[in-house]
């Protein structure tokens, strides 16, 4: 019983996780539609700007021409990753590092799940310019992103790293 209730704990400590990185997310993108109008952007170094912009598609705006069926598709993907998501944490407790890693995923998906099912759309503010990413990217730009996203970066970092150290105790 006493297993039980800690592998309940630990699935709660994961998901609160996952939580505040959905809140961390629409909170700093509800100031950014209070404060900005599509298109507007404001400097805040020479390589970093605050700006608005809408992004009907996934990431580096893939499938945002299309006509409208992705928003459903790409909201279905995130909830069942996430369930899936749950399950893998209910199967591994013990990995923190794997769970720490798929909860951030999964907080980042439902971020831009909750961007879908409100706007149609994937609200983005965070945008860096380096002048070695003028061949890949006009002017330098790299695309635009969130807090959603670079949760998902991060999730996606810390699963090859723990992926990388799994192989090396195997040896």
């Amino acid at each position: 019983m006493a297993a039980g209730r800690s592998d309940t704990r630990g699935l709660a400590m994961w998901l609160a996780l996952a939580v505040v990185v959905i809140l961390a997310d629409q909170v700093t993108k509800t100031l950014i539609v209070g404060y900005f109008q599509l298109g507007d952007s404001r400097p805040v170094t020479s390589f970093f700007n605050l700006v608005r912009a809408h992004n009907p598609g996934a990431a580096f705006s893939f499938l945002a021409g299309a006509s409208g069926w992705q928003r459903w598709f790409f909201t279905g993907l995130g909830l069942v990753v996430s369930g899936f998501i749950i399950w893998m944490i209910r199967s591994n407790p013990g990995q923190k590092l794997f769970c720490f890693a798929v909860s951030m995923i999964m907080g980042g998906a439902l971020g831009n799940v909750v961007d879908r099912l409100l706007h149609g759309h994937v609200i983005d503010f965070l945008q860096f310019r380096f002048d070695f990413l003028a061949p890949m990217f006009p002017g330098g730009y790299f695309p635009s992103f969130n807090i959603a996203d670079s949760a998902i970066t991060l999730g996606a970092v810390c699963l090859i790293v723990d992926e990388i150290l799994r192989v090396r105790r195997g040896r």
